[in-house]
């Protein structure tokens, strides 16, 4: 059970977070998640129905993929809360465990570890409206000969900083989050083009800040007291980059924005400047961002690794600056990444391609597991211009070759915790741990 809760928070949250959270050696972690794809891969029928029907546990993916396109946290909590509450209306009940929770994570692909999202299958029923989406926009961009310089994607990042933490004496590098509950530090909203544009990004802060001595090109600043609500974070990013964008390229292109369907997004202030600017808004059905946002594919992500390594570099000396310094430091931070990023516009339109928004150039979609390694590749390919550290957490999901490890006496050993003394390839757990230290 222990290492079952170990594998689960892992999966909700990352190996990192896991590591620190229950003091286990992140190799240690990466190994057991293996092991634990590797079984489910060779052994799929033993997942099937045993708790929840398979509709219900579309229900609970769905739920999963919502949460975390809000930025909402998924951990043990809130997965084993929402999953019972699904489950009181089976007969018999619902019987929950931490066997069941890993197995379900594993078979709806819920990792937050996968660089193959647009790969992965999604729940039927939002697959079916990932289609259809995609068809409509491809339609739409077809007919009204769009140009690529007049289809882009927009989405937010939350930065959560936790004061506490930042003051305690051993983990300020964990002060920064980019999930989690109450009201944000900052927002950054970004906005990218199919053409392989990159509109400055919008940063919105809370308190009443002076103004940093120097904020890069590529960020428009808005400081407010009491922060701003959703709807005023579109609306200032409607005004001060969309329509700012469309007046420079003449105001006579129609043009379409893809966004997911958070409410704040179709207020009556966003939809009037989209309307006013001819620009038709591509709403990504619930759930479906994973495969269809392009900002998802690679951008958001690697941005999001860049900020935390930056931060955790710089964490120690940082328990004294205030809220002004710190703002400052995550400019330049974040300047320095849309810099790299624009000059990469190769990346942002092979993610337009990868999310479906565009049609492959050949009129041949690419089966989804070719699609997978080449968002493999472009994720790689852009951690690497950002320089992000060697040591990221490797996915749990196995290259072919590792399948012998899938031995059911294996992961009776993992699930029961039966025997601490596990080999792995001929090695000794004592041996192992040297090697992680």
């Amino acid at each position: 059970v222990k290492k079952l809760r170990v594998v689960l928070f892992a999966l909700c949250s990352s190996t990192e977070q896991a590591a620190r959270h229950f003091r286990n050696p992140p190799r240690r972690i990466r190994r057991w998640l293996r092991r634990f794809q590797a079984f489910h891969d060779d052994h799929p029928e033993l997942s099937e129905g045993k708790y929840l029907s398979l509709e219900a546990e579309e229900k609970l993916a769905e739920w999963v993929l919502t949460q975390r396109e809000q930025q909402l946290p998924v951990n043990e909590e809130t997965l084993f809360q929402k999953a019972t509450k699904i489950g009181r209306s089976l007969e018999g009940g619902f019987k929950i465990s931490y066997e069941w929770a890993v197995r379900f994570m594993l078979r709806h692909h819920l990792s937050t570890h996968t660089r193959r999202g647009v790969a992965n299958p999604l729940p039927k029923e939002i697959q079916g409206n990932a289609g259809a989406f995609i068809e409509f926009v491809q339609r739409q961009i077809h007919r009204q000969r769009l140009p690529l310089a007049m289809i882009g994607a927009v989405d937010e990042i939350s930065l959560f900083l936790d004061v506490e933490v930042l003051g305690s004496d051993e983990r300020k590098e964990h002060a920064l989050q980019t999930v989690g509950n109450g009201e944000p530090w900052c927002e950054l909203v970004l906005t990218v083009l199919a053409d392989g544009s990159v509109l400055p990004a919008l940063v919105i802060s809370r308190g009443h800040l002076p103004s940093p001595a120097t904020v890069p090109d590529s960020i428009l600043l808005e400081s407010k007291e009491n922060g701003c609500d959703d709807d005023e974070i579109m609306e200032l990013w409607a005004a001060r980059v969309w329509r700012k964008h469309t007046e420079c390229r003449g105001g006579s292109s129609k043009g379409m924005l893809v966004l997911d369907c958070h409410r704040t997004h179709l207020s009556e202030e966003v939809l009037a400047v989209l309307s006013a600017a001819g620009t038709l808004p591509a709403v990504i059905p619930a759930g479906c961002s994973s495969k269809i946002q392009p900002l998802d594919v690679c951008i958001k992500r690697s941005l999001k690794n860049f900020l935390q390594k930056k931060w955790k570099e710089r964490a120690k000396d940082l328990a004294d600056s205030d809220s002004s310094a710190l703002l400052q430091l995550l400019l330049g931070w974040l300047g320095e990444a849309l810099e790299i990023l624009g000059n990469c516009p190769e990346f942002i339109r092979k993610s337009f391609l990868l999310a479906s928004v565009l049609p492959a150039p050949c009129g041949d979609s690419a089966s989804p597991r070719s699609n997978g390694d080449e968002q493999e590749e472009l994720i790689a390919a852009m951690e690497e211009r950002l320089e992000i550290a060697r040591s990221r957490e490797s996915s749990p999901e196995l290259p072919e070759n590792d399948a012998a490890e899938a031995d059911p006496e294996i992961l009776h050993r993992l699930f029961e915790g039966e025997s601490e003394a596990e080999s792995f390839y001929g090695f000794e757990e004592a041996d192992l741990e040297l090697m992680e230290i």
